[in-house]
């Protein structure tokens, strides 16, 4: 019996692991790593674990993620009480080809986006199903202070939004998350500013003001790095 195609092309999971291990190139020596949070930065959690003796720690973007990093004998300490943040490791839910991410389908955006800013450098993981040529396809999710989120809403609705409130989600902050559709992002960044405008709004899931640094893509060919 011949061989299938099929057997020979790696599973979007084994993508997603392919790009994480890859990741492991920028942990340096007594470091503390940021880590963040979804399927993706599950699996660099893995494989952090092998290298834990050579890390000093993490600050984590999630509760969830500080729980698993936890579970496998890795510190976790408060960004607060760190001095520097030398590479922040997460996922996205989409990215293009300028670094520029959509994330936060996890509903963990807040804290990511500050990772990101403190991180001296933003290393990005994910299968290659994530790079899209135009930002926008997967919903934005904005976190808002809950008593805020009908007139958030309505002025997401004049930016040509469609938000939809993730009913029954609440955030580590102890906020509401809306999911945004059909918002026009061929600039990501001036939507970035506009809905980061919107009084009762604490952030939004676009990440182009500050982009990733360095993109590592799971293919069926094998890691693809983009900086």
């Amino acid at each position: 019996m011949y061989g299938s195609h099929e057997e020979a092309i790696m599973t979007q999971d084994d993508k997603k692991k392919a790009a994480a291990r890859a990741a492991l190139e920028y942990v340096a020596d007594n470091a503390v790593i940021g880590v963040g949070t979804g399927s993706t930065a599950n699996h660099f959690i893995e494989l952090l674990a092998t290298l834990r003796g050579r890390i000093e720690g993490t600050v984590a973007s999630s509760e969830a993620t500080a729980a698993r990093l936890r579970r496998h004998g890795i510190p976790v300490y408060d960004l607060n009480g760190v001095g520097t943040v030398p590479v922040y490791v997460d996922g996205a839910d989409e990215a293009d080809r300028n670094l520029r991410l959509v994330k936060g389908g996890g509903g963990a955006l807040t804290r990511e986006k500050i990772l990101a800013a403190a991180a001296e450098k933003f290393v990005c993981v994910a299968d290659d199903s994530k790079l899209v040529a135009v930002l926008g396809k997967f919903p934005v999710p904005v976190e808002v202070i809950p008593m805020a989120r009908s007139y958030v809403a309505r002025q997401v609705v004049k930016l040509g939004g469609n938000p939809i409130w993730r009913d029954g989600f609440v955030t580590d902050n102890g906020n509401i998350v809306l999911d945004v559709y059909n918002l026009n992002l061929t600039d990501p960044a001036a939507v970035e500013a506009e809905l980061n405008q919107i009084t009762g709004v604490v952030t939004n899931g676009i990440f182009a003001r500050r982009p990733a640094d360095v993109l590592i893509l799971g293919t069926d060919g094998g890691v693809r790095t983009i900086t």
